[in-house]
């Protein structure tokens, strides 16, 4: 009985997983799980899945096979049933949730894009302690008990000492037969990333655009979470100054005035400098912005903090244009221009809320 249900229950995640799967751009566009978000799993609602099931009809139709009608006919239906539009008292169809892990998520998400595994470039400063087993030794705790290695033991000891009666084989291990699993503690450095989201908050930047961002972050967290260990998130907002914000207010804020892109370029590169060693950390900024930017000068210095600093410290530098209608659009412009054949910065436009899967496999497709 219980294989039988670990088997149903292994073949309905299946059967979720390929609906979740069929219908993950639609997740994705409309952005319905951000909000179904907890600590590991998420809520995905689902089309309801029905058992298939036999319906026997009533006992004055005749047997099995006989009666009129043509094949692909409906049975157990006359003609003219249904179909109504009036109103009825049954319940009607509702879409069924279902918990899935963020790492699953991740998952489904990378064989959809088809997105490469990253290889870590770094190394942190936080040890991972492992505990593995490497041998067996004749003292431990019962939970670490080998089996095999005591009935064998106990076996010899019988044999060597005449005790054993292979007609009554019957084994009694005493103290000095026991063996234990015995373990060594390994400590090896966890490769972790850092994410820096940064993000325009000028009067062009409106609810639309903020949310297509907040969407995209979700994804590219959940990909890279399921890439690392330990993942840390800073956030940065910027008009003509930026400072460093939580996650809420990041996604919130609208304020109005002209923007320097570079402020935000200036302190991403204050926190790599003090907190993320690019030899030990895997760093990937992310800046989204509709592509104002306050003047000729201000670009000039963005590329040049780009050369000097973002892009020697980076697994990838990632733009994204949301596109405004109050957005000139011209700063992406600027970066292919200057930084043209440098694959360690990926630009992508994002027209709308359709454009967010292929600007996710534009940023996490290179594997890097």
């Amino acid at each position: 009985m219980s294989l039988r249900i670990d088997q149903d229950h292994s073949r309905f995640k299946q059967i979720v997983r390929g609906r979740i799967r069929k219908n993950l751009r639609q997740y994705i566009s409309k952005g319905e799980l951000i909000g179904k978000q907890g600590k590991d799993v998420v809520s995905i609602p689902i089309p309801q899945i029905d058992i298939p099931k036999f319906r026997y009809g009533s006992k004055q139709q005749g047997g099995v096979g006989q009666g009129d009608g043509d094949e692909g006919d409906p049975v157990g239906a006359e003609e003219g049933e249904g179909g109504t539009g009036q109103a009825g008292q049954d319940a009607g169809q509702h879409a069924l949730e279902v918990d899935v892990t963020l790492e699953e998520l991740a998952e489904i998400l990378g064989e959809e894009l088809e997105l490469p595994n990253i290889e870590n470039r770094g190394k942190s400063k936080i040890i991972d302690q492992k505990d593995r087993y490497v041998g067996i030794r004749r003292v431990g705790p019962n939970s670490l008990r080998h089996f095999k290695r005591t009935y064998k033991a106990a076996l010899r000891r019988q044999i060597t000492t005449g005790t054993y009666n292979a007609k009554v084989p019957i084994v009694i291990p005493t103290r000095d037969d026991m063996r234990y699993r015995s373990w060594k503690t390994e400590e090896e450095p966890v490769a972790n990333a850092v994410i820096l989201y940064m993000m325009d908050v000028s009067g062009s930047m409106g609810d639309e655009q903020k949310e297509i961002v907040r969407i995209e972050s979700f994804w590219l967290d959940a990909w890279l979470q399921r890439q690392y260990k330990g993942v840390e998130t800073r956030f940065i907002i910027h008009d003509a100054v930026a400072r460093e914000v939580d996650r809420d207010t990041f996604f919130r804020t609208r304020e109005s005035g002209g923007t320097m892109i570079s402020s935000a370029y200036k302190l991403a590169a204050q926190m790599i400098d003090e907190d993320y060693p690019p030899s030990e950390w895997n760093i990937y900024p992310f800046h989204f912005s509709d592509g104002d930017n306050w003047s000729v000068d201000d670009t000039l210095l963005c590329i040049e903090l780009m050369k000097k600093t973002l892009l020697p410290a980076s697994n990838v530098f990632c733009y994204g244009q949301v596109e405004s209608p109050y957005g000139s659009g011209q700063f992406i412009k600027d970066l292919r221009e200057h930084l043209d054949g440098d694959d360690r910065l990926i630009t992508s436009e994002i027209r709308d809320r359709d454009a967010i899967v292929g600007s996710i496999r534009d940023f996490l497709g290179k594997g890097k």
